[in-house]
């Protein structure tokens, strides 16, 4: 039977994307190749838990909840995760995936909502951005831009227009929290008149921590 290694399954409210504020199942998988400056989850680095994917869907189904939130790390450093995905969706449940844009996102069940990221300058792992999983991406995903400053701000517009972005699917502008002041961006974006979804972290300013993503 296959397996994956969790670091935390938790039901808590989606702090970020289309469903921000609706209660959801987290599933946290371990493990992830990238080291981005902001990253506020570096306990799922290590460790972690192997547990069947079976036991996993399980007690993702005693919440009874309408909204799975698959996380990490990176979820797609484990090559069960699509198994995993797969068998969530099962569930008749909606189901998101949350990934760093630098694996391979082919080949995902189509029923997953792939919430991908481009990682900017500022987050130092901006070589590891696969462009090609743009040409992936549908009308159903969402792409997401973590901002640090102004020029992570100035390259994430020279992006969207680069590969017209708007049009291939919902676009999430995010201030990197206690670093960018969230009424900058917001200015910036309304200055600019961009097609993107402003957000900021729910859980962050409910919890004060990294809960809920």
């Amino acid at each position: 039977m296959a397996q994956c290694r969790i670091t935390e399954i938790f039901y808590s409210l989606q702090g970020e994307t289309r469903t921000v504020g609706l209660p959801t199942v987290f599933v946290r998988l371990t493990g992830c190749p990238l080291r981005c400056g902001y990253c506020d989850t570096e306990y799922a680095f290590y460790g972690g838990e192997k547990r069947e994917i079976s036991d996993i869907v399980a007690e993702v189904a005693s919440y009874n909840p309408r909204y799975v939130t698959v996380s990490g790390g990176e979820p797609l450093a484990q090559n069960t995760c699509r198994e995993l995905l797969t068998a969530l969706c099962d569930l008749n449940v909606e189901v998101s995936l949350e990934t760093s844009g630098a694996m391979d996102i082919s080949n995902i069940d189509p029923r997953v909502i792939r919430v991908m990221d481009l990682k900017t300058p500022a987050s130092g792992e901006e070589a590891k951005n696969r462009y090609n999983n743009i040409d992936l991406l549908t009308s159903s995903d969402q792409l997401k831009f973590v901002i640090c400053n102004r020029e992570d701000y100035d390259w994430s517009v020279a992006k969207l227009a680069e590969f017209d972005l708007s049009k291939r699917c919902e676009v999430l502008f995010s201030p990197v929290h206690g670093d960018l002041d969230p009424k900058d961006l917001a200015e910036w974006i309304i200055e600019d008149n961009l097609p993107v979804r402003m957000q900021i972290q729910l859980h962050k300013y409910l919890w004060q921590d990294a809960q809920g993503k």
